[in-house]
């Protein structure tokens, strides 16, 4: 049995409905409704107060496979986080090579929210993907971050200019 079905049995023994359970618990009724769908997983905090609720132990909570799912579950999502990312920092170049052409400054604003796109779900990927190996990610991190800066004051000179 899987965490999702264990919740809701749970649940149901208890007489509770999702609006309740996740008052009890200070989340949402749509969290609720994701963990027993097994399309999400309860943070640390939230596992010790159904722990704590329902009086049984954590580990009975949940199981390896349980585990096995939050993980893949993470991987998905800094999966989506780093693809969007890319997009970003295409659009970004895209933005900034349209700009350069056309001598025309709105494009460098949309380069310039490129930019923030990228930074931003890059950070999501690297907090969602935390599990990797830290000598892998140093060189890939630090040389990231080297070309964003440089695109970034390209895009800040280049707006400055031609304003």
């Amino acid at each position: 049995m899987n965490f999702g079905e264990k919740l809701k049995n749970l649940r149901v023994s208890n007489n509770l409905t999702q609006d309740e359970l996740a008052e009890k618990i200070f989340v949402s009724r749509t969290a609720i409704s994701k963990w027993e769908t097994n399309r999400g997983f309860p943070s640390v905090e939230s596992l010790k107060y159904l722990a704590d609720l329902f009086s049984i132990s954590i580990d009975e909570l949940i199981s390896d496979e349980d585990i096995k799912n939050k993980v893949l579950i993470d991987k998905r999502t800094a999966r989506k986080f780093y693809w969007a990312s890319v997009v970003c920092l295409l659009a970004t170049v895209a933005f900034t090579l349209v700009a350069y052409i056309t001598r025309n400054y709105y494009w460098s604003i949309l380069s310039l929210i490129g930019v923030i796109g990228y930074m931003v779900f890059a950070l999501l990927c690297k907090y969602k993907n935390q599990s990797m190996k830290l000598t892998k990610a140093i060189a890939p991190f630090i040389i990231s971050r080297v070309v964003i800066g440089i695109i970034v004051i390209v895009i800040a000179v280049y707006t400055i200019i031609q304003i």
